[in-house]
C-alpha cells in the first residue's frame, strides 16, 4: 500500500480522506520534512509542530479561494507538501528551488510572501475588508506564533481588526506554553459548547430579538455578554482578544487533529472577527528537537539518529577561524568586563546573534524585547539618554522594521547606540526576505550617524571596541553570517594575501581607510567582507600585468576621502566593490563625494548588487551569479578597461 501523501496533489484532495486517516498523512508528512531538512537544512521544529493544524486547515477550507496568510513562514513546510509541490520538496531552499518561506511566484497557494513576523493579521484584514467592498465571500485566515503575536504590528492589527468587525480568523499557532490537566478540561469543554453552530445560532437569534425590546434589551445583552465572558476569563486565557472584539476561543490542542478539524469546522462560518487559540509542540514527533526546540528552529544539515550537525565533523579544520558572530560574541563580553555602561538587546535572536553567552555571564544588562524591532531601538534610545552604552544586535533586514526609531529616536537625539548588524549582505537560503542588501543604502545618508564594515572577525573586534570608545552619537557596524572570505586561488596563497587575519595594519581611526595592496593601474575600493576578495580579484589581474591597488574603505560613513582621491589621481581608474545594492549604496557615495573633483577621463565603474530582489540559494553559487566573486569582478574590470 502507497503512501496517502502521494494521493495528494492539491487540498481538494485532503477531503477525500477519511479523517481516521489524518493522523496517518501526518505521520508521513513529519518523515518527508525530517528526510528533506536533515539533508538541506532549514526551519525544523515550528515546521514538525504546524504539521496537524495546516492539515486542519486545508481538510476545513477550501485554498486558494479562501485565503491563508502566514506570519513568517517558516512553520509553513507542510503547506507545500499538500499544496502541489510534493514533488519539488527536495529541492527546498536549493538554488532555483522551492523557497523555505510561502512565496507568492511559486504557487497560487501562497498567497502573500512572507519572511518577517508580525505582519499577517495586517495583510489579512486588508484582503477582508476587499472582500466586502468587492461583495465577495471567501474565507481569510492568519496563521500566527505567539513569538510574532508580541510585536506592536500585531497588536495594531486586532485593534483594527476589532473596529471594523471584519470577518476574519485569527489562528494563534501556540508552541510555548502548556495547558494544566483541570484549567485544560474544563477550557475543552467549555469551547465544545461555545463553538458549536447550535449555540451561537441561538446567541444570534436571541440578541435580535432582545433588540427589538424598547429600554431593557440592550441591558440583558451587555449582562448575558458578561456572563460569558466571566465564565471564559475563570477557564481561559482569552479576555484580551475579547476586548479588542475577537470572539476567543481555545487553547486547544493543536496536535490533536480530531480536535483541530472540529473546532475549525465549527469556527469557520462565524460572521465575526474569531481568535483560534491552539497549542502545539514545537519539534513534534522529533526527539531532540522537542528537548532542545531552540536548537532545532533553524538548523543546518544533521544527522537524524543522533540530532548532530554534520558540519560539526569539519570544526576542527575551521576552529581557528571563528566566524563573525563569535567574534562579537567574544568582544561584547570583554568589553563589558571592564566597562558597566554596556548593556546588549536582542529582538529574539539572542542565539542567533551571539548574545546568548552576554545573557549567562551578564544578565542583569540583557534585554531581549521579544519580535519587536521597533521597540528593540526606542528601548535603547532611552537606555542612552540617561547614559547607558546600548549594543542593539539585529540581522541587518530586521533592522529595516525599525527604520523611523533610527531615525526619529537615535539619530535626532545623537545618541549613544551601537547597531551590531548581523547577516548583512547574502544570507544565501532563506532568500530575500532576510538578505541584508539595503542597510548601506538606509544608514549612509542619516545625519550622525557613523557606518563600518570588517574585513575579518578580527578587526569587527578592533571596529566593535572603536564603537565602544565612541561618544559622538550613533555608530553601527555591519557583517556578514559566517566566516571571512578565504581566498582559493593559487597566485593568491603566493602572495599571502590571508596574512591580514592576524591583525589590520592600523587602529581604527574615524573615517580613515586602509590600503592592502599597493599598485599603479587600478584602483579598487572595496568594503567589508569584499575586501579579501578584491585581493583575489587583485591577484587573478596581476596574471593579466595589470597592477591593482587595493583598499580596504574600513568606514562608509565618514569616507576616506583624501586617500581614495589620491589613488584615483594617480591610477585613474576606480572599481568599487560592496557586497549590498549598487544603487544608492557604498559606491554611490563615494562618486557622488568626488565627481567634482576627479579628471573627466576617470573610469569608474560601481559594482555590487542589481536592483531587484535576490532569490534563495548557496551564497557563493549568488555572489558568484551577481557579479560578486573574484573571477567575475575580474571579469567585469577587465571589460571596462577594454
Amino acid at each position: 500500500m502507497g503512501r496517502l501523501l502521494d494521493t495528494i496533489n492539491k487540498p481538494a484532495d485532503l477531503k477525500k480522506l477519511h479523517p481516521e486517516e489524518l493522523p496517518v498523512l501526518a505521520q508521513e508528512i513529519r518523515d518527508v520534512i525530517m528526510e528533506t531538512v536533515s539533508s538541506s537544512g532549514g526551519h525544523l521544529g515550528s515546521s514538525l509542530g504546524a504539521v496537524e493544524l495546516i492539515i486542519g486547515i486545508h481538510y476545513c477550507l477550501n485554498a486558494p479561494e479562501d485565503k491563508i496568510i502566514w506570519d513568517v513562514g517558516h512553520q509553513a513546510y507542510a503547506h507545500k507538501l499538500l499544496t502541489g509541490r510534493r514533488d519539488r520538496f527536495n529541492t527546498l531552499r536549493k538554488i532555483d528551488g522551492l523557497s523555505g518561506f510561502p512565496n507568492r511566484f511559486e504557487s497560487e497557494f501562497d498567497v502573500f510572501t512572507t519572511g518577517h513576523g508580525s505582519t499577517s493579521i495586517s495583510t489579512a484584514l486588508g484582503m477582508a475588508a476587499a472582500r466586502d467592498l468587492k461583495g465577495e465571500s471567501y474565507n481569510v485566515i492568519a496563521v500566527i506564533g505567539d513569538a510574532s503575536l508580541g510585536g506592536g504590528m500585531a497588536f495594531e492589527a486586532l485593534n483594527h481588526a476589532g473596529h471594523l468587525h471584519k470577518k476574519i480568523l485569527v489562528i494563534l499557532n501556540d508552541n510555548e506554553m502548556s495547558i494544566s490537566r483541570s484549567v485544560g478540561a474544563l477550557s475543552r469543554y467549555l469551547n465544545r459548547i461555545i463553538t458549536a453552530p447550535i449555540y451561537n445560532k441561538i446567541r444570534e437569534d436571541l440578541e435580535n430579538l432582545l433588540k427589538r425590546v424598547p429600554r431593557f434589551g440592550f441591558r440583558v445583552i451587555r449582562s448575558a455578554r458578561r456572563l460569558e465572558e466571566g465564565l471564559k476569563n475563570l477557564l481561559v486565557p482569552g479576555m484580551l482578544f475579547e476586548e479588542l472584539g475577537f470572539r476567543y476561543f481555545g487553547p486547544i490542542d493543536g496536535n490533536d487533529i480530531r480536535t483541530v478539524v472540529a473546532t475549525l469546522k465549527n469556527v469557520i462560518h462565524m460572521n465575526s472577527p474569531v481568535l483560534l487559540h491552539m497549542i502545539t509542540k514545537k519539534g513534534k514527533g522529533y526527539s531532540f528537537a522537542e528537548r532542545i526546540p531552540e536548537k532545532f528552529h533553524g538548523v543546518g544539515s544533521f544527522d537524524v539518529a543522533t540530532g548532530r550537525k554534520l558540519s560539526a565533523q569539519k570544526k576542527e579544520a575551521v576552529e581557528a577561524r571563528r566566524n563573525f558572530t563569535a567574534a562579537f560574541s567574544d568582544a561584547i563580553i570583554d568589553a563589558a568586563a571592564s566597562e558597566d555602561k554596556i548593556v546588549a538587546i536582542s529582538a529574539a535572536m539572542p542565539e542567533g546573534t551571539g548574545l546568548d553567552r552576554f545573557s549567562k555571564v551578564f544578565p542583569d544588562r540583557f534585554f531581549d524585547v521579544g519580535m519587536a524591532e521597533q521597540h528593540a531601538v526606542g528601548f535603547a534610545a532611552g537606555l542612552a539618554n540617561v547614559g547607558l552604552k546600548p549594543v542593539v544586535a539585529i540581522y541587518s533586514t530586521f533592522l529595516q522594521r525599525s527604520y523611523d526609531q533610527i531615525i526619529h529616536d537615535v539619530c535626532l537625539q545623537n545618541l549613544n547606540v551601537i547597531f551590531m548588524l548581523d547577516r548583512s549582505g547574502l544570507v544565501g537560503e532563506d532568500g530575500p526576505t532576510h538578505h541584508g542588501v539595503f542597510d548601506i543604502v538606509y544608514l549612509r545618508h542619516l545625519p550622525h550617524m557613523v557606518v563600518m564594515a570588517p574585513k575579518d572577525e578580527k578587526e569587527l573586534q578592533e571596529m566593535f571596541r572603536f564603537a565602544v570608545s565612541y561618544n559622538d552619537g550613533p555608530i553601527a557596524v555591519r557583517y556578514p553570517r559566517g566566516r571571512s572570505y578565504l581566498p582559493t586561488s593559487n597566485v593568491a596563497r603566493k602572495l599571502s594575501l590571508t596574512s591580514g587575519r592576524a591583525s589590520s595594519a592600523a587602529a581604527i581611526s574615524l573615517g580613515k581607510a586602509e590600503i592592502l595592496k599597493q599598485g599603479k593601474d587600478v584602483t579598487i575600493v572595496s568594503v567589508g567582507y569584499m575586501s579579501y576578495v578584491s585581493l583575489e580579484t587583485a591577484a587573478m589581474l596581476a596574471e593579466e600585468h595589470i597592477d591593482c591597488e587595493v583598499i580596504n574603505a574600513r568606514f562608509i560613513k565618514p569616507l576616506d576621502l583624501e586617500l581614495i582621491s589620491k589613488s584615483l589621481l594617480k591610477t585613474g581608474k576606480l572599481f568599487t566593490v560592496e557586497e549590498g545594492v549598487v544603487d544608492g549604496g557604498f559606491g554611490a557615495f563615494i562618486l557622488e563625494s568626488i565627481i567634482d573633483k576627479i579628471p573627466k577621463d576617470t573610469i569608474i565603474k560601481n559594482i555590487g548588487l542589481p536592483d531587484r530582489f535576490i532569490e534563495h540559494g548557496d551564497r557563493d553559487i549568488l555572489l558568484n551569479r551577481y557579479g560578486l566573486s573574484a573571477q567575475k569582478i575580474k571579469e567585469q574590470i577587465l571589460s571596462c578597461l577594454k
